[in-house]
């Protein structure tokens, strides 16, 4: 290649010096004036023309022709003159560039001729060719424009840019073009001239003057300049016209007449070096290239380049190149390759060898005369020093201080002005990096004035150039734009923007920018400066005498400056509806307008340079933790990322910085997420910052205590919040200061402390938040707060830049301008509200850029905002911006479902942005109760609960709308005012939108239930228990306490203390699970009042549940954990206990633990107790310590020879903790068969051993002082007395009693073992109501398996004999069979009773409940005959001792049972444990770990009950009666009884009959002034509201009936049997919910697509307020209306997206499936793309391949036959079951991933995704998590992801940390699979669709 290259210089030097420079030339033209006397020739070849003298001369073009014309130029003229000669119009077609226009200018320079230049735009209408009315003293007058102009007056029309008119406007020239002849709007007609000479020879002028017959001069032509369509952007041309023109291709020059210009610019360059670079843009310029998609290379461009070249000889040529053609800028990765391919071939790259200009040395004014300075730059240890244009100011050496200088910054401006030496430059860099600072700083070094025009998106070419006004007296004028005024005074012009404006309306410029000419549309023409110097001599005219022809210079030193975003690399059309934002705006037309220079955002040690520089106070490692997460978003080429990083620019980084050194104490990670609006970004997005956070170990600190101490108040004239503090405003005008209703809540606080923080920074404020949350109410109080005045601009979508500014209307003919709120506000310091900024088009809302950045904006009528109060000094028409304005935005968040314009995306970065969200739950209640004073507050912590849910569901995408506060306080103020509405109802006004789609309701439904808001419940539905009769209390017998003075029957029972030996603390993870707690009270009332489950797995075992106040504890044995929640709580914690408890140190198989809940003051600890091995733990569940008390020093630790747990006898006792007194901190321990008693005394840490002469076999804690022991084998009771407080040096002694039981009657004498003894006594109300007399005593309740309840009276404080009343069953609970399974019948051990005994005392309810199995509950009285009885775990039995009735409440079977049944049998006979909560109820927990809460105590159902009716409100059928109080002016005689009807039939009315309704004196119902209300029994309420609802049930048959019917013919016609639909739909439900909310999003953005946009020039429709001097002039097409955008003419077709879905279906799917359902979950997964995406085949096309060991390419679905119905869907889905059953092990997800992302890249597609569902067990298979990583992120084209199923252990988790984030997700519950999948969709492929 490189010899090759070699080989072809030779050649070419050799033949130069042969044929010398000119030796190239064939058969050449020239160009000769002859002057004969006949007049003037021009002879071209040998082709000649006469001249004729132009009438006006001015108007003919000078100072075109170059004085060696090439050869190639030569033969177009020629052309054009023989088309001339013929009287034809031409057409010169051909690339982007200023040749066509100078050769046809130099045709007419040679010629003579006078031109009339029109720059056709997409805004050009008919009246800008043909006529346009002006007003003249208040008459429309017509005015001929161009097109007229140039066909009377003999001149020649050039019309330039043809493809850029709009389709419809070209056609009016049609008829002119081919006979010359037009009809014009004032009546006259134009008429060719053969035609009009005809005329002439039969009929005088004068006649044809009154005809307004006008003639066409014979030396009117066309010459038309046009781009090829296909090939270019625009609009194709129209057939008829086209075939009126002559065409001719006027391509670029050729190599030799290219070179030779080359070679004379710059003649001290070596030869060799200007021949490459022609080369190179020659080959650029190929139609090779073109295919390839590269733009077209500006070769015109070339010449300025040299020029800098001859100056700077050392620039490398790649640099150079780079400044002509940005590549890297505007093109892809291939493209960059291909175009350094071809520089590398003609060795131009050699970037790398030397860098450019450093910095500029020095600028001063030139000797040589005005605007003109000399630069002086240092390249590479050269100064060079040369001339550049520059502004009349005196220019600045030194920088400002606002402008940082950073090295790449200052080696940017000497670039620039290397490039300011010849033309004009574009900057290119993305938002924020500091395009307009350094715009500005360049300005000042060369003393320019800076015109600022800011460019939007639907600019038109008038607002470029010039616009229309009214003068005073009414007359109709034209004000140059900005623009124009900037060119005549030489400014330098700042068009900021250049990306967004259309390309049509830009072209405009192009002659300006080209060849400094410009013609406007009042006729005025702007010459280049020289040109018109030229004029001036040749024809003698003074300035004057110009300018009253309209004629002026453009000043010498004007220049334009662009700023501009980088084109989106890669994207072809404009797919979101948004046109302007995804085009490639740099085309080839561009690129030949300006040179380009890209600003790069600065490297990390220029950004900390430059921002310590601007804010030198800020603390040193914020910034440095900033900037290195900036920096490693900026890194990488992860979209998601970049689009982070794009909202950390410069200007943002800033505005943290200098908030951090306001106030230091902030957090990093607050600033940075507020910058990013971390709160709205989509969830991948959030996943994605919260890594890099993380990565770059930001920690948030201070976002919990914050809330607390947010307080506003005004003291002195200073306002507070938290911690900021601000002075009170002072305002002129008082009525404008907002004045709202607000209730504080800390949330709020804190959001308007920042809002204070940002405000006293000077900062203008954008809050973004959900509708609802309370933008509007903030703001408005804040202002309040600030008594600072406001204006507001709501925003919508048909605003428009001149709403925003100006409201025009005419008065008395004169146009006036009404202040829109924006510009009063900026005139007297007003504070600005602009709410709903993103519903207005992103390009209006642009403008306020200019005016938030530069504080500089133009209004429509010529005035100008300007911030800076020196500028405005001695200029007319400048309004000063006060002071004191600010801007505070409010929006609602980007993407679905508000579906508005980004409006942070656009403008995010120049504003302060905070996210408003709604309050969290204790201020939202907080807020609530201020609304609704007088609403219960259950009701409102159920409100604040359930929308709290629904809003994190909005969060997670399940539903689309997001539930607001707004809502909840409509809801709230509703049940204010009327209370006696229920809930229920109140709820669906806002619930009633969603209530015809069936999915959401569903979802709403079910989230409302679970909180307990009972909507859909009737009234009726009450399920309480059946209550049964108790037997009679009777007396059965007397406890006598033994005293005598007998040694055997007092016993004293030694005592001694020890302290307590403690190991430890280890400390073990508490973990948090989120507790899903279901209310049960949804759809109907019973006892239950909540459940939820634990998060156990399915092996343990629960073996204890105790409470305290409203903690709930629960323990498990297998392994052993503890869980503690609380009642209304919403997490459980857990810890798990495995390590403390291996199964060595108990020795036993089956652990048995117990726990006791301490009190006060060790709140939130618990002592474990194990029961086999006597292990005590004491554990504190904050901190997760876990300490080992082990009680008697002296015991060895048991034997750790685990003895067979299968041999027959039992293990020696087990040991028993004794708890009732936990609360106090002292506990009570004992082995079963022992005779010793330990006391534990938790706080001081001793323990009490107390020495008995019996053996015990259970303990009861009557009172502190008082125990009651039962004696192992004879069940023999003792009472023991011990000292109140046992202190450790008074060993007191405890005194044993026995306890003599007397049975009265024939009752057996066999004493019975309690189950449970109360430790406290019944209130005496309570006790008095169970044994039916009035009675004060001590007393105990007690119950034991023969009787429902007992109750001691007198004992154990009373020394006589106790009474013993008992309430007996009919049979003894223990002779019941129970449900022993048979398995357990091996164990012959298993005949020791359970250990738990369930049964519990609620002494203030009066009642006892007990959990019992259901074979031990008489369910035929419970049931009628015909019911079966439910399912049940076991039955709560409530014995209520005050009502004297027993119910049995049924416990609902858990879904899991745990393998271990006899393990559990060994529990609990019943498969419940049972604690009591509270006063007036209890908690079950059963095996499957529900725990349940239970309400039994009367009053408090009663009172529940109550609550419930309530809220489902009082429907009580009856109907609603409307009541018109009206006077009926009959007075009311004395009132009566009246008549009584015989036949009683219904009276209405009258003043007659007793028993009607709505009458007047008599007696009746709902009538005036009867006596009584008397209902004479008619049926005044009709039909129960139920039964009205209810559709009759023929209906209802006929509707199901007629849906079985369509069912079975659809699937007859795809054959498909039933039992296949059945399975099918299996997979479909499953899924149903996320498909239908992917295909609401699907069409939402459809039909955002499909938005409508204003077509403008319209003859009906809406006034345009644009065109409202042109409506006074009388124009037709002033108005616009909405339709339908036809895409731009050459914008490429919009391509589909495309989609691969890598489906594992290796074998171990199919074998885990049954443990997880992994490979059924991937299948939902699949069926749900294959739903969603049904009949959006043009939006995606998509395909599905499996992978598993038999290859890595599958073929489930192919892209061009996607499954259409149900049963070719179920098709694939048992392709992949079998597959997955049948395939060889192994795994190639890695391959399948790598080979499907290079096969999607090289399709065509809009956008490119692939997500991998795999079990992938990469390490089995030795592949490197990492070469996963790079194989998801191979392809930047492809946004791939990766979905794992969760595998053994924590490999999932650990392979997603080593992934990028938002790029892999790890399901480790299945179910997650399909929801994964969808915020895939949602976040990614739909954000952009």
């Amino acid at each position: 290649m490189r010899g090759q290259a070699a080989a072809v210089r030779r050649l070419r030097a050799v033949l130069g010096a042969v044929v010398g420079r000119d030796g190239w030339m064939c058969r050449s033209h020239e160009v000769k004036l002859l002057s004969t006397s006949s007049g003037d020739t021009v002879k071209i070849g040998e082709i000649t023309y006469k001249l004729k003298a132009p009438r006006n001369p001015e108007l003919v073009p000078v100072k075109h022709i170059s004085d060696s014309l090439p050869q190639t130029v030569v033969h177009h003229l020629r052309w054009i003159m023989q088309k001339d000669l013929l009287g034809q119009d031409v057409f010169l077609i051909g690339p982007p560039g200023p040749l066509r226009r100078s050769i046809a200018m130099q045709y007419l320079e040679l010629t003579k001729r006078e031109v009339e230049y029109v720059a056709l735009s997409r805004d050009t209408t008919e009246t800008d060719l043909k006529q346009r009315r002006e007003i003249r003293s208040g008459t429309a007058f017509y005015i001929d424009q161009c097109a007229v102009r140039a066909a009377t007056q003999g001149r020649v029309l050039v019309l330039e840019g043809l493809e850029k008119a709009e389709r419809n406007v070209l056609p009016v020239l049609n008829n002119l073009l081919e006979n010359r002849e037009m009809q014009l709007e004032d009546g006259r007609f134009l008429m060719s001239a053969q035609r009009y000479d005809k005329l002439l020879q039969d009929h005088t002028k004068e006649e044809l003057d009154i005809w307004k017959i006008v003639r066409v001069s014979e030396d009117f032509r066309v010459i038309a300049l046009g781009l090829p369509v296909p090939k270019y952007k625009g609009n194709p041309l129209d057939p008829p016209l086209r075939s009126r023109f002559q065409a001719r291709d006027v391509y670029f020059l050729p190599f030799k007449d290219q070179l030779e210009l080359l070679y004379s610019a710059g003649p001290n360059l070596p030869a060799e070096r200007v021949s490459q670079l022609l080369s190179f843009a020659t080959t650029l310029c190929s139609q090779e290239s073109s295919n390839l998609g590269l733009p077209d290379f500006p070769v015109d461009n070339l010449l300025p380049a040299l020029h800098i070249l001859s100056s700077f000889p050392m620039l490398s040529s790649q640099q150079l190149v780079h400044r002509l053609y940005p590549y890297s800028s505007i093109l892809g990765k291939d493209g960059r390759s291909a175009v350094e391919g071809v520089l590398s071939r003609f060795e131009l790259l050699d970037g790398g060898r030397q860098r450019s200009a450093s910095s500029v040395l020095s600028v001063s004014t030139a000797n040589s005369g005005e605007g003109r300075a000399d630069v002086t730059i240092r390249v590479s240890d050269k100064d060079v020093t040369f001339q550049v244009p520059a502004g009349t100011r005196k220019s600045r050496s030194t920088s400002s201080s606002a402008f940082i200088n950073t090295p790449s910054h200052s080696q940017l401006i000497a670039d620039m002005m290397q490039s300011h030496m010849v033309k004009d430059m574009c900057l290119i860099g993305a938002k924020g990096c500091g395009k307009s600072v350094i715009a500005k700083e360049f300005a000042e070094k060369l003393g320019y004035n800076v015109e600022n025009v800011m460019l939007y998106q639907d600019m038109t070419a008038r607002d470029l150039l010039q616009q229309r006004y009214t003068l005073p007296n009414g007359d109709t004028a034209w004000r140059p734009s900005p623009l124009v005024t900037a060119a005549l005074e030489g400014k330098l012009l700042l068009l900021d923007g250049i990306h967004r404006v259309n390309l049509g309306t830009l072209a405009v410029l192009s002659r300006l920018l080209h060849d400094r000419e410009l013609d406007l549309y009042d006729g005025t023409r702007l010459l280049r400066w020289d040109r018109y110097q030229t004029l001036k001599e040749e024809q003698q005219l003074s300035d004057q005498q110009l300018q009253e022809k309209s004629i002026f210079p453009i000043h010498p030193s004007f220049r334009v400056l662009a700023l501009a975003e980088p084109p989106v690399v890669g994207s072809g059309g404009s797919s979101s509806g948004v046109a302007g934002k995804s085009q490639q705006w740099l085309g080839p037309e561009l690129l030949t307008m300006f040179l380009y220079h890209s600003v790069a955002p600065l490297g990390k040690a220029e950004e900390i340079g430059l921002i310590q520089g601007l804010c030198p106070t800020v603390p040193e490692e914020a910034v440095e933790q900033v900037l290195h997460l900036t920096h490693s978003l900026r890194q990488t080429n992860d979209p998601t990322a970049q689009s982070l990083a794009s909202s950390l620019s410069t200007r943002q980084l800033l505005r943290i910085c200098r908030r951090l050194s306001r106030y230091p104490e902030e957090s990093v990670a607050r600033s940075v997420n507020k910058a990013c609006l971390s709160r709205f970004l989509p969830s991948l997005a959030k996943a994605s910052l919260d890594k890099n956070l993380k990565n770059c170990s930001i920690r948030d600190t201070d976002s919990a205590d914050r809330s607390q101490d947010a307080v506003c108040s005004v003291k002195d004239g200073v306002l507070t919040i938290g911690s900021v503090s601000a002075p009170v405003y002072c305002p002129s005008e008082k009525m404008k200061v907002p004045d709202v209703l607000f209730y504080d809540n800390p949330q709020h606080m804190m959001v308007m402390e920042d809002m204070l923080k940002d405000f006293l920074l000077g900062e203008h404020l954008l809050l973004v938040g959900n509708q609802g949350v309370g933008k509007n109410k903030i703001v408005d109080r804040f202002l309040h707060l600030l008594n600072r005045p406001r204006e507001y601009l709501q925003l919508h979508r048909d605003t428009t830049v001149q709403t925003l500014t100006l409201q025009p209307s005419v008065r008395d003919g004169v146009i006036t301008y009404e202040d829109s709120p924006l510009v009063k506000a900026v005139k007297h310091g007003h504070i600005l509200v602009i709410d709903e900024a993103d519903k207005a088009p992103t390009n209006v809302t642009c403008i306020l850029k200019t005016l938030v950045e530069s504080g500089e904006m133009i209004l429509a009528d010529g005035r100008r905002i300007v911030s800076d109060p020196s500028e405005a000094e001695g200029r007319p028409n400048i309004i000063n911006m006060h002071p004191d304005f600010r801007m505070l935005v409010l929006a609602n968040r980007p993407g679905f479902p508000f579906l508005g314009n980004d409006f942070f995306g656009a403008l995010g970065d120049i504003f302060s942005c905070h996210a408003v969200d709604n309050p969290k739950p204790q201020a939202e209640l907080a807020m609530l109760k201020q609304y609704g004073p007088d609403v219960p507050d259950i009701t409102l912590h159920k409100l604040v609960s359930a929308f709290g849910e629904l809003r994190s569901m909005a969060d997670q995408g399940t539903i689309n709308y997001p539930y607001s506060t707004r809502e909840v306080v409509n809801i709230v103020r509703h049940l204010q005012k009327f209370p006696d509405e229920g809930l229920a109802n109140v709820v669906r006004n806002v619930f009633d939108f969603d209530s015809y789609n069936k999915d959401t309701r569903e979802v709403l439904i079910e989230a409302l239930h679970k909180h307990g808001i009972p909507i859909g419940a009737k009234p009726s539905s009450v399920h309480l228990a059946k209550e049964l009769p108790l037997p009679d209390i009777k007396m059965t017998g007397y406890w006598t306490v033994k005293q005598g003075g007998n040694a055997r029957r007092k016993l004293l029972c030694p005592t001694d203390t020890h302290p307590i030996d403690i190991k430890g603390p280890v400390f073990l993870r508490v973990q948090s699970f989120p507790c899903n707690r279901q209310e049960s009270r949804a759809l109907s009332f019973s006892e239950e009042k909540a459940n939820w489950q634990i998060p156990m797995n399915e092996v343990n075992i629960i073996c204890d549940v105790t409470t305290r106040d409203d903690s709930v504890y629960v323990a498990t044995c297998n392994p052993v954990s503890l869980y503690a929640m609380k009642e209304h709580g919403d997490a459980v914690r857990c810890v798990e206990l495995y390590d403390v408890f291996p199964r060595t140190i108990s020795g036993v198989w089956q652990p048995f633990v117990t726990v006791a809940p301490l009190g006060s003051p060790l709140e939130g600890q618990v002592v474990l107790h194990e029961e086999q091995g006597n292990t005590v733990l004491h554990l504190d569940l904050e901190t997760g310590a876990v300490r080992r008390l082990l009680l008697s020093p002296d015991v060895d630790p048991p034997s750790t020879r685990a003895s067979n747990w299968w041999n027959s006898k039992e293990q020696q006792g087990v040991h028993k903790m004794c708890r009732e007194f936990s609360h106090k901190n002292w506990l009570l321990f004992y082995k079963e068969d022992g005779n010793q008693l330990e006391v534990l005394d938790v706080l001081e840490g001793r323990v009490h051993s107390i020495s008995l002469p019996i053996n015990l076999k259970s303990v009861f804690l009557v009172a502190e002082d008082r125990w009651l022991l039962v004696e192992s084998n004879t069940n023999k009771k003792f009472l023991l007395t011990k000292p109140m407080h046992m202190t450790a040096d008074d060993s007191g002694v405890c005194q044993l009693h026995s306890v003599d039981e007397d049975s009265a009657g024939a009752g057996s004498a066999e004493a019975s073992i309690p189950q449970m003894l109360s430790c406290d006594q019944l209130p005496s109300e309570n006790l008095s109501a169970a044994l039916n007399q009035k009675i004060v005593s001590p007393n105990r309740l007690l119950t034991d398996s023969g009787s429902f309840a007992r109750i001691v009276v007198g004992f154990p404080d009373l020394m006589s004999p106790s009474e013993v009343h008992s309430f007996v069953r009919g049979v003894d609970l223990t002779k019941m069979k129970t449900n022993q399974s048979g398995a357990n019948m091996f164990f012959k051990g298993n005949l020791q009773p359970a250990r738990r005994e369930n049964c519990v005392a609620l002494l203030s309810a009066n009642q006892v409940v007990r959990a019992l199995p259901p074979t031990k509950v008489p369910l035929k009285e419970v049931y009628p005959k015909d019911v079966t009885p439910p399912l049940a775990a076991a039955y709560l039995e409530v014995s209520d001792l005050n009502s004297k009735k027993v119910k049995y409440i049924p416990v609902p079977r858990s879904q899991t049972v745990s393998p271990y049944t006899n393990w559990m049998s060994k529990v609990s006979e019943s498969d419940v444990l049972l604690a009591p909560l509270g006063s007036g109820g209890v908690v079950t927990v059963d095996m499957g770990g529900y725990v349940r809460l239970w309400e039994t105590g009367l009053d408090n159902l009663q009172r529940s009950l109550m609550e419930w009716r309530n809220m489902i409100g009082s429907e009580d059928g009856r109907p609603v009666q409307i009541t018109v109080q009206r006077d009926s002016g009959l007075d009311v005689s004395a009132p009566k009884h009246g008549k009584i009807d015989p036949h009683n039939a219904p009276h209405v009315g009258g003043n007659q009959w007793a028993g009607g309704t709505g009458g007047r004196d008599t007696a009746g119902l709902g009538g005036k002034g009867g006596p009584y209300r008397l209902d004479a029994g008619h049926k005044v309420h009709q039909v129960s509201q139920a039964e009205k609802d209810a559709v009759p049930e023929e209906v209802q048959r006929a509707a199901r009936e007629m849906a079985e019917k369509a069912f079975k013919e659809r699937l007859r016609e795809i054959n498909m049997s039933e039992y296949d639909a059945a399975t099918y739909e299996r997979f479909s439900n499953a899924v149903r919910r996320q498909v239908q909310s992917l295909r609401i999003i699907l069409d939402s953005l459809q039909a955002k697509g499909k938005e409508r946009r204003w077509l403008k020039n319209q003859a009906l429709g809406e006034l345009d307020d644009a065109k409202i001097i042109d409506g006074l002039t009388g124009e037709k097409s002033i108005y616009k209306r909405r339709g339908e955008l036809d895409p731009e003419m050459g914008a490429p077709q919009q391509k589909p997206k495309r989609l691969r879905l890598l489906a594992d279906v290796s074998g171990s799917m199919y074998r885990f499936n049954g443990v997880d359902g992994r490979l059924e979950r991937s299948m939902e997964a699949v069926c749900m793309v294959m739903e969603a995406l049904e009949s959006y085949e043009n939006k995606f096309k998509y395909d599905i391949v499996g992978h598993s060991g038999d290859g890595y390419d599958i073929e489930l679905v192919t892209v061009d036959k996607v499954p259409k119905n149900n049963k070719e869907r179920l098709k694939v889905l048992k392709t992949m079951h079998a597959h997955s059953q049948f395939c060889m092990s192994g795994d190639y997800t890695l391959e399948a991933t790598e080979v499907s992302i290079r096969t999607l890249s090289q399709e065509e597609a809009d956008e490119h995704f692939v997500v991998v569902l795999s079990d992938a067990n990469l390490e089995r298979y030795g592949i490197r998590p990492e070469r996963f990583a790079q194989a998801l992120t191979s392809d930047s084209q492809v946004h791939a992801f990766a979905i794992f199923i969760g595998s053994l252990g924590d490999q999932a988790e650990r392979l997603q940390k080593t992934l990028p984030a938002g790029r892999s997700f790890v399901a480790m519950d299945t179910k997650q699979i399909p929801q994964i999948l969808q915020q895939i969709f949602t976040s990614t492929v739909l954000s952009s669709a």
